[in-house]
């Protein structure tokens, strides 16, 4: 899968960055990474709001080889292949995979709030 290609996969849901990672590429909107592009398959962010989607159409998690041993990105899981001919529907799951990347990235802005509090409370009873 090249540039163009992924460009005009995401067209229905707008304009794209894609970035060269690892060995395939990312794809972000508005500084938000919500898909990576790996081993030629597209994988979409997922959370607790939208993975059930996922499973019911039979779609895994990225899996890779870490030392031997198998590792799974459960944050992170493979486009159902009939999406790749409905850009419409297409549109709704990139839609809902950028909206699942930002809340996880409330979510650890939150939590990093919260032990920065915790730390100058520490160091102001000692």
């Amino acid at each position: 899968m090249d540039r163009d290609f992924l460009i005009e996969l995401f067209g229905g849901f707008g304009p794209v960055t894609i970035r060269r990672m690892f060995s395939g590429y990312g794809v972000a909107a508005d500084g938000v990474n919500f898909s990576l592009v790996l081993r030629g398959a597209v994988y979409l962010r997922v959370d607790a709001t939208t993975i059930a989607r996922f499973e019911s159409e039979g779609s895994r998690p990225f899996q890779y080889e870490m030392k031997g041993k198998p590792r799974v990105m459960g944050s992170y899981w493979q486009l159902p292949d009939r999406l790749y001919d409905d850009p419409d529907e297409m549109a709704e799951w990139a839609r809902a995979a950028f909206a699942a990347a930002e809340r996880a990235m409330l979510a650890k802005r939150s939590k990093a709030k919260k032990v920065t509090k915790r730390k100058a409370a520490v160091r102001r009873m000692g």
